[in-house]
């Protein structure tokens, strides 16, 4: 058999597909695995030798749903059990009454 043009007609049935954790073409189906975010395993795939994806995929680059309230309790010292200072408007309301 050659390696050309007769072989590329066989080729009909894919490798890889759509990731669902990264929505990359990069999920192997025989192995169940992604190549690019190493979905199917409990961490996330993370390489030293490529700086710029790990930039690229590292914690600030998504939503942050929960982190984004975190840093925001950080920076007041994580407050609980107290009520909010009131607002300014409710103060000058309360004092022209």
């Amino acid at each position: 058999m050659t390696k050309g043009t007769s072989s590329f007609g066989k080729r009909r049935n894919n490798t890889h597909t759509l990731c669902c954790h990264c929505g990359s073409k990069a999920y192997r189906l025989q192995k169940s695995t992604c190549g690019k975010c190493g979905y199917a395993a409990k961490r996330r795939r993370k390489c030293n030798w490529s700086a710029k994806a790990n930039r690229r995929n590292t914690t600030g680059t998504s939503r942050m749903r929960h982190l984004k309230i975190v840093c925001c309790r950080f920076r007041h010292g994580f407050p609980e059990g107290t009520t909010p200072k009131p607002k300014r408007t409710a103060v000058a309301a309360s004092n022209s009454s």
